[in-house]
């Protein structure tokens, strides 16, 4: 088969012999590839794969069922779905346990499918469990960081249909437009400052708010705490501004704040399996009844990957980018 391999740091097509099947898993033609942040981490040699894991890159795709192993009943030949990767996505088949495996919503293209497993479940889980919104019986106030990202773009639909509707940090007034399209509350331009965008959450929420999701990390975290609300939490899923920070513990213990790192990619295959039957009940109808959008902001063939890499650390895209085999 086709694959990108990492070189030098660099992506390369290649070939590369098909996966083996293996009890309890699918293999899966693949006819799209989402393309994550944590791509390029681990191109750039800082975010190995997990024990057992595929070396390659991509962490969600979509496409067909072509063979089904053993144990497996609930998929067959023939199915058109899209799967939650631990690794391996960016090749023209994986293999990956049945259970990380969903139906294509109706409606939905391969592309757009693969735009959607790992986003959302991110999504899903920083929000929905570890931020408290899947059962939270009054509003809350959330704060997005990277609110025109992959994840970003579902968090605010996610949020926006449980009555959370957030307020963004982004990079531009076209992607607070488009953000708020989505149903954003309110936006604030991160290129104006930090102080800047603190007066705006402040003044968007006087009281704090009560959850941040972060994939920014060093340069963002000691300004998360000044606008958090008592007894608030952050949830911190990645280090774009690096992973060190300055923090005041006395705001921490004051607020009575909550910190909390999140990773998906490392669970394990139950946790995935439970979650995305989570995801699958909540999301998949509203993606059926259009309520709920698939974001995708490009396409770039699967021989184009570090040209689609480029593209994404550009910050210039408003939700996913997408790998076409």
């Amino acid at each position: 088969m086709h694959a990108i391999e990492v070189q030098d740091g660099t992506c390369h097509l290649v070939r590369r012999p098909s996966p083996e099947m293996r009890p309890g898993c699918v293999r899966i033609e693949v006819e799209a590839a989402g393309v994550n942040r944590a791509d390029l981490v681990q191109k750039a040699g800082r975010y190995p794969p997990p024990p057992g894991a595929s070396d390659l890159l991509g962490l969600e795709c979509a496409g067909v069922v072509t063979e089904v192993g053993p144990g497996v009943t609930r998929f067959k030949v023939g199915d058109r779905v899209c799967a939650l990767l631990a690794g391996g996505g960016y090749a023209e088949e994986v293999v990956v346990e049945a259970v990380c495996v969903l139906p294509i919503p109706d409606g939905l293209t391969p592309v757009h499918a693969a735009a959607i497993v790992e986003v959302w479940a991110t999504a899903w889980l920083n929000l929905g469990r570890l931020g408290g919104l899947a059962t939270r019986t009054r509003p809350a106030h959330v704060l997005l960081h990277a609110g025109a990202s992959g994840v970003g773009t579902a968090a605010i639909q996610l949020c926006a249909v449980t009555g959370h509707a957030p307020f963004v940090i982004v990079g531009s007034q076209a992607k607070i437009d488009r953000c708020r399209a989505l149903g954003a509350a309110a936006g604030a331009n991160r290129h104006d400052g930090a102080d800047a965008w603190v007066e705006a959450v402040k003044a968007w929420s006087p009281d704090g708010v009560d959850v941040v999701l972060d994939p920014v990390g060093g340069t963002t975290l000691p300004h998360d705490l000044e606008v958090l609300a008592p007894d608030g939490r952050i949830v911190l899923i990645g280090l774009m501004g690096g992973r060190e920070a300055s923090v005041d513990l006395g705001k921490v213990l004051m607020k009575r704040a909550r910190i909390e790192g999140s990773t998906l990619r490392a669970r394990s295959v139950d946790f995935k399996a439970d979650l995305l039957e989570e995801l699958r009940l909540f999301a998949w109808p509203r993606f059926a009844e259009g309520a709920f959008q698939p974001i995708v902001d490009r396409t770039f063939p699967l021989a184009d990957a570090e040209a689609a890499h480029a593209h994404v650390a550009s910050n210039d895209t408003i939700g996913a980018v997408v790998l076409v085999p």
